[in-house]
């Protein structure tokens, strides 16, 4: 008798830890399954916030050149601080061009960006409008944005500004 409750004992245990490993077993699986997910999760955010740095601009009638060279700095901080280039790396590579007037302006230097901004800037190059008492005015030239997303990264690859014609 004494020994089939020691037997019972022992049965008990290894089912107990049984058991107990089985648990383990369980949460490993599902905590890893959450942190994957919670990874994927981040990323996508990661993504959203970068892409929006660029898409929030398109749809707009209103964009000016200052923001034109906004998206080009972005375009090309992006691209210096992840050593990439058109050649090499064309799917996280992002181009800025105004139309067919201005292409890669991401490569510009400073000097050329300010000579863009000179040239939109003046006055004869200015829009005409009138306000709603009648007064005439000049206004700066305003542009239309396009924004391309590569389908192989998910990200902003190209961005075409295209100057709204004069009304």
């Amino acid at each position: 008798m004494e020994n089939a409750s020691k037997a019972l004992l022992m049965a008990a245990g290894v089912l107990i830890g049984i058991l107990i490993l089985s648990l383990a077993v369980y949460l490993f699986a599902t905590f890893g399954s959450s942190s994957a997910q919670m990874h994927k999760q981040i990323e996508a955010d990661r993504l959203n916030e970068f892409n929006t740095q660029f898409t929030s601009y398109e749809g707009k009638e209103d964009i000016t050149i200052y923001d034109v060279i906004t998206v080009t700095n972005l375009a090309k901080e992006n691209n210096k601080y992840y050593q990439l280039n058109e050649q090499t790396n064309n799917n996280f590579y992002i181009n800025v061009s105004i139309s067919s007037s201005e292409q890669n302006i991401e490569k510009k230097d400073n000097n050329e960006i300010e000579q863009l901004i000179k040239s939109d800037t003046e006055i004869n190059n200015m829009i005409d409008d009138v306000d709603e008492n009648g007064n005439r005015y000049k206004k700066l030239s305003t542009y239309k944005c396009k924004v391309e997303i590569n389908s192989k990264t998910g990200r902003v690859y190209k961005v075409t500004f295209t100057k709204n014609r004069n009304i």
